[in-house]
């Protein structure tokens, strides 16, 4: 018998595998779509390019006592204000007791008004005692950084705004 001859049973249409096939290519699909639209940490945070960090961030729950940090990227300087309330502003590099220049690693007295630390591009503020806001207290507050370019001044501004809860 000639074996070229011989034709092996067409196997009959399956719709259950063809169904099932359909299903699995289109969940591929749908998982595949779901990575390149999804926005995870610094894209979904929507901070301007211009702030590297900011605690707390938008929507955090933070104590009563927390800091508040805004990390800008190089060359910027800022002001913070809270529910409102323009925080005073004291430079790091303008802090002595004396008139000169603290010697590294020497203690310094920090004021009670957010300090901007013009080495690292820092604006931070401590609920403190003597403070403009010595606690916050129970609930949402806004938080607002007005932030510009050194060689821009002031006058170039812009503005970001943020809120987050208190215990």
């Amino acid at each position: 018998m000639n074996s070229s001859k011989i034709k092996k049973p067409r196997q009959a249409f399956n719709l259950q595998r063809l169904i099932t096939s359909i299903g699995v290519a289109v969940g591929l699909v749908m998982i595949f779509f779901g990575f390149r639209v999804s926005q995870t940490g610094r894209d979904e945070s929507g901070l301007p390019d211009v702030i590297e960090r900011m605690s707390p961030a938008n929507g955090d729950r933070v104590l009563r006592q927390s800091q508040i940090i805004v990390d800008f990227v190089e060359g910027y300087e800022s002001v913070l204000y809270i529910d409102g309330i323009e925080l005073p502003t004291t430079r790091l590099d303008e802090l002595t007791s004396s008139g000169q220049l603290a010697t590294p690693g020497a203690q310094v007295e920090l004021p009670a008004t957010a300090v901007f630390d013009p080495g690292n591009f820092i604006i931070s503020f401590q609920p403190q005692v003597g403070a403009v806001i010595e606690s916050f207290t129970q609930g949402e507050h806004e938080g607002k950084v007005r932030y510009w370019r050194v060689e821009d001044g002031r006058e170039k501004s812009r503005v970001y705004i943020w809120k987050f809860d208190t215990d």
